[in-house]
């Protein structure tokens, strides 16, 4: 793991540190630490629906093998804690692949490891969302484009789909806030993103409240503007304006 405490700047202003002497001392780390926690929770996001539309897909065909593998995938990963999750993949999967298979070698990095296990996490929850997606348009549609000629997953791609992402993107968007809240819990695995960066900062100053009031203003900022932004594409997507 990263020892990020030890590449923070001194601060040696004695008493409590007010917010602004905070901001000005480590603001470009926490914003930098901003920053890299988007990034994860877009990699995250940008695996997840991939994972999503395959496990989405395999739940609505006719195929008993197809049902039971999105099943096992979604109840799987929505069963284990994220943190246990993340853990398994940093520490668990380069065991299993050095120790137990033989294969030498094998490290993952923080980035690496947490964007797997935000792809895994949110993969399940796109999954349902898209499947339900697929289930809202009328089965008519289906039924329509099959019966002009198109093969089935022609007519998924052209005709089911592209009406079934109507009602998604609002979904999508707030399971990208849920995903953004969720890196915080990576900070175990020592990302350097927006908790564990304030984590060090705290231990260097001895300034917990400050420290969290800042962090938890930034996640509130950002998280407010995607909650907006998922509310206008809604009503757009409800009334065409």
């Amino acid at each position: 793991m990263v020892n990020l405490r030890a590449m923070l700047p001194a601060c040696n202003t004695k008493g409590e540190l007010p917010v602004l002497q905070i901001l000005n001392v480590y603001g470009d780390l926490l914003l930098t630490a901003m920053g890299q926690t988007l990034l994860l929770a877009l990699c995250g996001l940008f695996f997840a629906c991939i994972l999503g539309l395959i496990f989405g897909l395999l739940s609505v065909v006719r195929n008993k093998v197809c049902n039971l593998i999105a099943a096992v995938f979604v109840d799987a990963i929505r069963g284990v804690p994220m943190i246990v999750l993340a853990y398994f993949i940093y520490f668990g999967v380069p065991y299993l692949l050095n120790t137990i298979l033989g294969i030498g070698g094998v490290m993952l990095t923080a980035l690496q490891a947490g964007t797997i296990c935000l792809a895994l996490n949110c993969g399940a929850y796109m999954a349902e969302i898209i499947r339900a997606g697929i289930e809202s348009v009328d089965r008519g549609q289906m039924e329509a484009a099959r019966s002009v000629g198109l093969p089935y997953w022609r007519a998924m791609q052209r005709v089911v789909l592209p009406q079934a992402i109507r009602t998604m993107i609002p979904s999508i968007i707030n399971q990208f806030i849920i995903t953004l809240k969720d890196t915080s819990i990576l900070s175990v695995i020592g990302f350097p993103e927006l908790v564990n960066t304030a984590k060090n900062v705290v231990a260097n100053t001895f300034m917990s409240f400050q420290t969290w009031a800042i962090v938890a203003v930034m996640y509130l900022v950002v998280i407010t503007t995607l909650s907006r932004v998922a509310k206008h594409m809604e009503r757009r997507l409800r009334y065409g304006r």
